[in-house]
């Protein structure tokens, strides 16, 4: 159980940038990705933002075969997987196929598959719908694509935990590391703008109706009101330290360090939100003290109510002011089980350059959030570790600690 669990490679796929260093420099500059739909025509719904990926041709990155089999974020997924193992410097063929597990979280399935075989069963009958439906909708398609198509044989599975699951597929990924599988591809790829798609966020009652891009997605801000959907994620290459130095591993990120999970209760039983016992259950985790951690990547759902009670679970573990905060997803949007996964890439970045990613667009932090240190413009800092928080529909929530490279 004491094998360290180390990030050799990442791929992003992101609203405001494909690729980690596209990502990485858009993010910096306070680039967002976030604007009107144009996936479909949004003008007959009460909201019409969403962060889409449009430089996206998946016939340059996966092979003509899966592209009848497969979901836009699925197609997204294998070109991160690519770019992951790439970054690693992995080939998959070199490694025993026994040794290499995949995890990776979803939340929305294959949405716009799904969408476009029901129009053809109710517009030209049940003959003509696809049997790649019977998986390209489901959960775990991700994870059994990625496994078939690079041959990786061991332990595989998938985290259904909404926004909270890019880090409990990361936590799952370092049990197999320590039960002895030595190469886990995870993450979280997620994403579901079609119209069907639409109407389940819509159902959430949560969403932002303004129309303005930059004023649409405001967590802590006295004008929060509501989030912003979007597609994309990232997946990440986790390896047992000593087997990715014999393997030769081109670079190594940090250490998946510490992580907890937890549920919260149901709003009328009057016990305490699980927040705040999650990150400190994190922190034991990693052994480390909240002193120690230089930056804080918050969930920021972008509605008064989740948001005050994030920020009172920040500041009562390191206190007022204590911690640098930051919510980059304020570029992007809410990604789903990507969001948590690509907050996770972006804290290794930000340990690897020592610079913390601007919250884009906030401007006047509310109630309680006054007392946070919320980063608003990209600040160079001396970071060793950094936490990453979620918090999904259902009170699925969880915290993981990262820490750079010794």
């Amino acid at each position: 159980m004491t094998a360290t669990a180390v990030v050799t490679g990442l791929g992003v796929a992101a609203p405001n940038g494909l690729g980690i260093e596209d990502y990485w420099r858009a993010t910096l500059n306070g680039e967002s990705g976030i604007g009107r739909i144009t996936r479909f025509d949004p003008a007959g719904y009460p909201c019409r933002l969403a962060g889409e990926i449009g430089d996206f041709d998946p016939t340059e990155h996966i092979p003509g075969r899966l592209m009848p089999q497969t979901d836009h974020m699925t197609r997204l997924a294998l070109a991160a997987t690519d770019w992951a193992l790439s970054d690693a410097g992995a080939v998959p063929t070199d490694l025993d196929e026994f040794g290499m597990s995949v995890v990776t979280a979803n939340a929305y399935g294959g949405f716009e598959f799904g969408h476009r075989e029901l129009e053809k069963l109710w517009s030209r009958g049940s003959r003509h719908v696809s049997a790649y439906q019977s998986f390209a909708w489901f959960y775990a398609v991700n994870t059994g694509q990625i496994s078939i198509r690079h041959g990786m044989r061991g332990p595989s599975g998938v985290l259904v935990s909404e926004q909270a699951g890019g880090l409990d597929a990361a936590g799952q990924a370092r049990r197999h590391i320590r039960k002895g599988t030595p190469f886990v591809v995870t993450g979280g790829v997620d994403g579901a703008l079609s119209p069907w798609g639409w109407v389940a966020y819509l159902s959430s009652g949560q969403l932002s109706t303004g129309d303005d891009p930059a004023r649409a997605y405001l967590p802590f801000d006295t004008a929060a009101g509501g989030w912003v959907p979007g597609e994309g994620g990232a997946i990440i290459v986790v390896e047992e330290a000593e087997a990715a130095r014999a393997r030769g591993a081109a670079k190594i990120y940090g250490e998946i360090a510490g992580y907890s999970s937890g549920i919260d209760p149901a709003p009328h039983t009057g016990r305490p939100q699980a927040l705040p016992r999650v990150i400190r259950q994190a922190l034991a985790d990693a052994g480390l003290e909240p002193a120690d951690i230089g930056v804080v990547f918050a969930d920021a759902v972008g509605l008064p109510e989740p948001d005050r009670a994030e920020a009172e679970a920040i500041t009562e573990v390191f206190g007022a002011g204590a911690v640098p905060v930051t919510a980059p997803k304020t570029m992007v949007g809410r990604l789903a089980s990507g969001g948590s996964a690509l907050d996770t890439a972006t804290a290794f970045l930000a340990l690897r350059d020592q610079v913390i990613p601007p919250t884009a667009h906030v401007t006047d932090p509310a109630g309680a959030a006054a007392d946070l240190d919320l980063v608003l413009a990209p600040r160079q800092a001396a970071l060793h570790s950094a936490l990453v928080l979620a918090r999904g529909t259902g009170g699925f929530t969880a915290a993981l600690v990262v820490r750079a490279a010794a």
